[in-house]
């Protein structure tokens, strides 16, 4: 039954990826006046942020806001071009920095939990195996793996709220600084949507998985 609900959730993983692409690369053919670095430097400076610094970054939709250094990552398809695609990536990565200057409490726990994500990540699902593997001489072993896998469970969910915060903080930018027209602020509204189905279908993906873990622990 797991198998079915694991194929599910992969071809909607490739679905919305691909989604996520032909809009990416329909966009980007949008042009508008400012590149994505000058968009993320305007929508710093326009929120009286002036510690943070805009880098550009290798590989494809690799962006990312790092609150520890305090920098915007754009890829350089972000960085160097002048399309509504663009912008929105950069506005929406600058959205994190506001969120981190107002101290937007979903991103204060999604940055609490990283140390523990990152160390449940790195052995949970070596724990789980061992449990499985060992479960009549250790059934505990088993639950401490499903209590590892629970969290990076949690920390998929709380990534939610702060994806799409992040992205309706970037939409309403645009519009409200004249970057965004009518017509290009539904652009980049839906390529912001389509990234955040991402997320949620990760974080089902994670949350089905966990509930097969629970349930294969009581047999």
């Amino acid at each position: 039954m797991y198998w079915i609900i694991f194929i599910v959730f992969a071809v909607l993983s490739w679905i919305v990826s691909q989604s996520l692409e032909r809009k990416f690369a329909k966009y980007s053919q949008v042009g508008i006046s400012m590149t994505g670095r000058e968009v993320a430097e305007k929508m710093l400076r326009d929120h009286g942020i002036m510690d943070v610094r805009v880098t550009c970054t290798k590989g494809h939709l690799t962006d990312h806001y790092n609150p520890v250094d305090k920098t915007i990552n754009l890829s350089e398809g972000v960085y160097n071009s002048a399309s509504i695609a663009a912008a929105a990536v950069a506005a929406h990565e600058c959205g994190h920095a506001v969120q981190h200057q107002v101290e937007y409490a979903p991103l204060k726990m999604r940055t609490a939990l990283v140390p523990v994500v990152n160390f449940a990540n790195r052995w949970v699902m070596w724990v789980i195996l061992a449990g499985m593997l060992l479960f009549e001489a250790f059934p505990q072993l088993l639950s401490v793996g499903i209590g590892l896998y629970a969290l990076t469970t949690l920390f998929a969910f709380v990534t939610l709220p702060v994806e799409v915060n992040a992205s309706q903080r970037a939409v309403d930018w645009l519009e409200e600084s004249g970057i965004a027209n009518r017509e290009t602020k539904e652009m980049a509204s839906s390529a912001l949507h389509s990234a955040a189905y991402t997320y949620v279908v990760a974080a089902l993906s994670s949350l089905a998985y966990l509930l097969y873990l629970i349930l294969g622990s009581r047999r």
